[in-house]
């Protein structure tokens, strides 16, 4: 390829340009934040999505021609779950010293988040389907999407309540603990991570390696309790 213009050729015939696409708009996004000093509007994964979903609207690209490229990038989100384990392996000895703590703000954490689901679509009068496809918002992407699945949700309502969860909290989080005077980096990355899971997490680490540590091990934790206390409550159901 002798320009960028053989580049281009190349690419447009290829689902590699949607991959391409994702990852350069990423870094822009990401570049962006470090230009406001990580502000939290200016969220890489929020812009991220605007930039894409106005590109794909505005050429009227199927959502399913985009996936085809970018696919690899969503086959990335397990591994990446996976390495979050790393620091808190190196940092085992800190984390052993507050179990209790975590366990109590896990188990507070976990419920609060599925019974406020519960309660507010009681109020609005959510449908049994679409009250199934909330209650998982908190937990991670893949983990969310699988429970809802089994249960008889929509996973891809799922999957948007997942993220639109995720951005919310990474938006708050840090002007809401500064304001409730909160400076315990731990339990402020333990609270977003256990609500907002993998966004909230990356937007921890953002912040601090201490609330990236607990977020990430709060992302994990609520998995696992979120599979467990979900289907019990949905078996609770009227029709269930």
């Amino acid at each position: 390829m002798r320009s960028p213009v053989d580049l281009w050729v190349y690419l447009s015939t290829s689902p590699l340009i949607w991959l391409t696409l994702t990852v350069c708009t990423w870094i822009g996004a990401t570049e962006f934040s470090i230009l406001v000093r990580r502000h939290p509007l200016a969220n890489p994964v929020l812009t991220s999505i605007l930039t894409l979903s106005l590109i794909v609207t505005l050429f009227d690209i199927p959502y399913q021609t985009f996936f085809a490229g970018a696919q690899f990038v969503h086959f990335l989100l397990g591994p990446a779950t996976v390495a979050i384990a790393v620091p808190l392996y190196l940092r085992w000895d800190e984390v052993k010293k507050v179990l209790a703590p975590i366990g109590v703000a896990l188990a507070v954490g976990s419920l609060a988040a599925v019974i406020s689901v519960l309660l507010l679509g009681w109020i609005v009068g959510l449908p049994r389907d679409v009250l199934i496809s909330f209650l998982p918002k908190s937990a991670t992407a893949g983990v969310a999407m699988a429970i809802s699945s089994s249960l008889g949700g929509n996973p891809s309502l799922t999957a948007v309540l997942v993220i639109l969860t995720g951005i919310v909290g990474a938006l708050i989080v840090t002007p809401f603990m500064n304001r409730m005077g909160i400076r315990d980096y731990a339990a402020r990355g333990f609270a977003v991570g256990l609500t907002s899971h993998g966004i909230g997490t990356a937007r921890a680490y953002e912040v601090d390696p201490t609330a990236g540590l607990f977020a990430g091990i709060a992302m994990a934790l609520n998995a696992i309790a979120t599979s467990l206390i979900v289907p019990l409550i949905v078996h609770m159901l009227p029709g269930g």
